[in-house]
């Protein structure tokens, strides 16, 4: 029998990985609980005018703060999140909101393994923005106890891990959500030129740190730049394991002056 390319195989381990069955949610009576039993926090309105406009730096394709209300900092800020060790936080003392500068990752959840591989490079990351004035700040789907398991067996620094179990910042920011997204979406095809990387990250992973509403899979990630309250950068994650570049992440970070 002939034997499987290399670069096949090598698709069949990360898909088995990213795309876990035991993460899909269970279907009752033929239909798909894609949706939170919870009710969603509205979506930030789209809508912009000139005297909301902010004066922003070039950004990214598919990367753009434009669609975002000038507001946006304030309507985070009294959200409620939790740090990893289950202390209740407001998303404006995470950083400095007059003139800090913060990088917030959101993670899609923490028992998908591509989300270690993006908390493994934001740790490896870390130094470098530090040493810029930079805050790294990555929040997760999912209760505390969840998060502790990706900071213990990865290991992540707890100081910087929060979890967000009601997708409230997500459903906020308009994060995509749903089964197309988390499982058919083109972009997703870029994990496997990180396939190294994805093994290295998932080495003491374990499933335990999924969440336990398993609807909670089907959430997208993003990666935000804010100096205070001003959001200077934004990404929505068209994709699972379609993230934002890091590099290209700190160029925007170092064109913001740091007070």
């Amino acid at each position: 029998m002939a034997a499987l390319p290399t670069d096949t195989l090598q698709s069949v381990r990360v898909r088995s990985l990213c795309f876990t069955h035991s993460q899909i949610p269970k279907l009752t009576s033929g239909v798909l609980p894609i949706s939170s039993p919870k009710p969603r926090t509205p979506t930030i309105s789209s809508s912009k005018s000139r005297n909301n406009a902010i004066s922003r730096p070039r950004l990214l394709v598919r990367a753009s703060a434009t669609e975002f209300p000038a507001n946006v900092g304030d309507l985070l800020g009294d959200f409620s999140i939790f740090t990893a060790a289950g202390e209740p936080v407001l998303f404006k003392d995470l950083w400095d909101q007059n003139e800090g500068v913060a990088v917030v990752a959101l993670l899609r959840h923490f028992g998908c393994p591509c989300c270690w591989e993006l908390a493994s490079a934001l740790k490896e990351s870390k130094a470098r923005f530090d040493s810029a004035g930079v805050k790294l700040i990555a929040v997760g789907v999912g209760t505390p106890n969840k998060a502790q398991i990706l900071a213990e067996r990865l290991p992540f620094p707890m100081d910087c891990l929060y979890a967000d179990p009601d997708r409230k910042v997500y459903n906020l920011l308009g994060l995509y959500y749903g089964v197309g997204r988390t499982f058919f979406n083109p972009a997703s095809a870029k994990v496997f030129s990180r396939f190294e990387a994805l093994r290295k990250a998932v080495q003491n992973y374990t499933i335990e740190a999924t969440p336990d509403d398993r609807s909670s899979v089907l959430q997208q990630g993003g990666m935000f730049v804010f100096k205070g309250k001003q959001l200077l950068y934004a990404r929505k994650d068209e994709g699972t394991g379609d993230h934002a570049s890091l590099d290209d992440v700190f160029d925007i970070c170092c064109k913001v002056p740091v007070a």
